[in-house]
């Protein structure tokens, strides 16, 4: 009487399941908030060096003086002479005209972080991705040892505080400070509330509820958060906007209990059986006394036979000690470098592309929703591996096409089209993304599933540092970030046939059963294939038998 039976009686596709996957989808709501508000705060409108004959002039009038001026941007002009400016020498710009999306004041218009001081919100930003890296540690750590509900609960209230805090900076060591304890919370609190709706849904039910709750919220986030910015015009107010919704999780313990596969791990049986009793009762299932004495004496003679056989309690280090989970482990930690790397970076770059970046970041978001429904559509027929790998794939064909575009195309003139295709590349990082967390959390067994994929993102957080240098590629040669990105995306297609195929198996509990997991199976192994083989074969058969 193992825990999927158990959860099988209690009901694993029912009223609790409703309600936490509603609550999931909040937690996707804020994460769009929170992990795309260092993007939105610090846009960096277009904008000239200030000067008195250029008072009231329009944009198309302040292009057109500065039309011979090599730096338009942080060029102090001595004089305009017959509407050519006469730049100034030695002089440096203090003031600027900006030219603000529908009056939007960004952290860069309002502190004049630009020409000199552009660096500064690089830098700040940078403390975010540090800060993710701590706070995954640490709620990674805290996950496997005081439970996934109290870690969630504390990650999304750090990342609130943080960005609550920003709000209220004017010096770069505090806007540092600030995005650090920001960062803190960073997929923290998403892939931890992702592992407690993983664990009590149904095996069946998983890619659907999952993946339609990720793509519908998340994409409503990412499509509405823009406006949301330009229609209340700060980005201090912004970020209160971001920040205070996080409030709501403190009311996710009414509704939802711990995960009962973590404490079965941790030999809290009693405690268990509360949390599937509770599930039972919202589900409205009677469920025998008898059937959790089974389910406790099971875990407890299978406790007592795995005692005997390890002496160390299951880390995420024991799994570099056997050499196929060693080999799986260090395979999704590239692979996470290689999707994390790619998705910020495609995500990130959205100016200079002929469009309003608030227009084009919010229209393009649209593609979650088609992506969700990919996988939602695929997975289950091409299964995990299909889908990682032809996510991969796909998406680095589509990277390297826009690149190309983007080098020897007038953005002003084909604005649309350059739209269509950073759309599309969102598409294919995006399914890769959603992918792989599913894919990894299947792969890894329950007893260190916190921290293992806890650290499996910090690797690839903190390979997010590295995004702002991939898009400087393109002062050497435009094309040079998409064709970086694309040859990367098309190694992670080739690593992802290492990895063994998880669809339609019972996952590993402990470290020894993720040693024994797949063996044998063919590293080009697809369930369609497979099935379509197996139809082959049998037909043949029958033909002979006849």
């Amino acid at each position: 009487m193992d825990f999927d039976r158990v959860l099988e009686k209690c009901g694993n596709f029912g009223r609790f399941q409703f309600v936490i996957l509603i609550l999931y989808g909040y937690t996707n709501i804020l994460s769009s908030l929170h992990y795309f508000s260092q993007t939105l705060i610090t846009f960096t409108p277009e904008h000239w060096c200030s000067h008195s004959d250029l008072s009231g002039l329009s944009a198309d009038s302040l292009r057109s003086i500065y039309s011979n001026i090599t730096h338009p941007s942080c060029t102090l002009l001595e004089s305009v002479d017959n509407g050519t400016g006469i730049a100034a020498d030695g002089e440096t710009c203090e003031n600027w005209i900006f030219e603000r999306e529908s009056g939007y004041e960004s952290l860069t218009t309002e502190l004049q972080w630009v020409c000199d001081k552009s660096h500064q919100a690089a830098v700040g930003q940078s403390f975010f991705f540090v800060g993710s890296v701590v706070g995954t540690i640490t709620f990674g750590y805290l996950a496997d040892r005081i439970g996934r509900l109290p870690s969630m609960l504390m990650a999304a209230l750090a990342g609130a505080s943080g960005d609550f805090m920003t709000s209220f900076i004017h010096t770069l060591p505090w806007f540092a400070f600030s995005r650090f304890v920001s960062g803190v919370s960073t997929d923290t609190m998403y892939y931890l509330m992702y592992i407690l709706v993983f664990e009590y849904l149904s095996p069946k039910r998983r890619t659907f509820g999952l993946n339609i709750i990720l793509a519908v919220f998340y994409c409503f986030g990412l499509v509405t958060s823009p406006w949301a910015a330009i229609w209340i015009g700060n980005w201090r107010h912004y970020l209160w906007l971001a920040s205070l919704p996080a409030l709501g999780v403190l009311a996710y313990p009414i509704f939802i209990c711990e995960s009962a596969q973590w404490l079965l791990t941790k030999q809290r049986y009693d405690r268990a059986v509360q949390c599937l009793k509770w599930v039972a009762k919202f589900n409205g299932r009677q469920v025998e006394d008898s059937v959790f004495d089974e389910f406790i004496k099971h875990y407890r003679e299978k406790a007592n036979e795995e005692q005997k056989l390890r002496k160390h309690q299951d880390t995420f280090l024991g799994m570099f000690r056997t050499p196929r989970l060693r080999r799986f482990t260090l395979t999704l930690l590239v692979k996470s470098v290689i999707i994390t790397l790619s998705y910020d970076v495609i995500n990130r770059n959205m100016e200079g592309l002929g469009t309003s970046p608030f227009k084009l970041f919010s229209y393009t978001s649209i593609n979650y929703l088609p992506a969700g429904c990919t996988i939602l559509l695929l997975q289950n027929i091409i299964g995990r591996k299909g889908m990682a790998c032809g996510a991969l794939l796909v998406g680095g064909i589509i990277t390297t096409v826009t690149g190309f575009l983007i080098a020897f195309l007038d953005p002003k003139e084909n604005a649309v089209l350059l739209a269509i295709m950073i759309g599309l590349g969102r598409y294919g990082t995006t399914v890769s993304y959603d992918a792989e967390i599913q894919y990894a959390a299947e792969i890894i067994p329950t007893s260190v599933r916190g921290a293992a994929v806890s650290n499996i993102h910090v690797v690839g957080l903190a390979s997010s540092s590295l995004a702002f240098y991939v898009i400087y590629l393109a002062r050497f040669y435009k094309p040079l970030p998409s064709i970086f990105i694309s040859c990367l995306m098309f190694f992670g297609a080739g690593l992802c046939l290492t990895l063994p195929e998880t669809l339609h198996k019972k996952l590993p509990e402990n470290l020894a059963d993720g040693e024994r997991f797949a063996m044998n199976e063919s590293s080009l192994y697809f369930p369609c294939f497979h099935k379509r083989r197996e139809s082959l074969t049998n037909n043949i058969e029958n033909k002979s038998d006849a």
